[in-house]
């Protein structure tokens, strides 16, 4: 299985398999997790209540950093969305606006993992050195 080396570039790639082809499964939901754990079921009141707001909830952090995803589905990567509305996102910090950096690649590292990756959809929120990454590589960064 692939280890990660930024966990916001796991997101990225999770957002992909997960939310939109639907290959990672089972489907993540924060409200779900916290309601096994006596929690709650609410994410956003969780998430006020606890002094969460603006910050990833540690239950969801576990959850994906302990994730596993296949080699078979990470070569089946084609295409990213960088996209503060993502889906991963919303189950990670429900309280969170996008106006921040919480969610910021900060190496492509990971692109390694992701032999068939071709293009990058929202690119203009990595810096000139990820981009030349991305140029280097044949990705087209969009």
């Amino acid at each position: 299985m692939a280890t990660f080396k930024d966990f916001n570039f796991k997101l990225i790639v999770v957002e992909q398999l997960m939310f939109i082809d639907e290959t990672l499964t089972p489907r993540f939901r924060l409200a779900d997790l916290l309601k096994e754990k006596g929690l709650g079921d609410s994410p956003w009141e969780y998430a006020e209540q606890h002094g969460l707001a603006y910050q990833i909830v540690p239950e969801a952090r576990g959850y994906f950093e302990s994730l596993e995803i296949s080699d078979e589905l990470l070569a089946g990567v084609e295409e990213l969305c960088m996209d503060g509305g993502n889906q991963v996102y919303q189950e990670c910090a429900p309280v969170w606006d996008g106006e921040d950096d919480l969610f910021d690649v900060t190496t492509l590292d990971d692109l390694v993992l992701l032999p068939n990756l071709r293009r990058v959809l929202g690119s203009e929120f990595l810096g000139p050195e990820l981009l030349n990454v991305l140029s280097a590589r044949g990705i087209v960064a969009d």
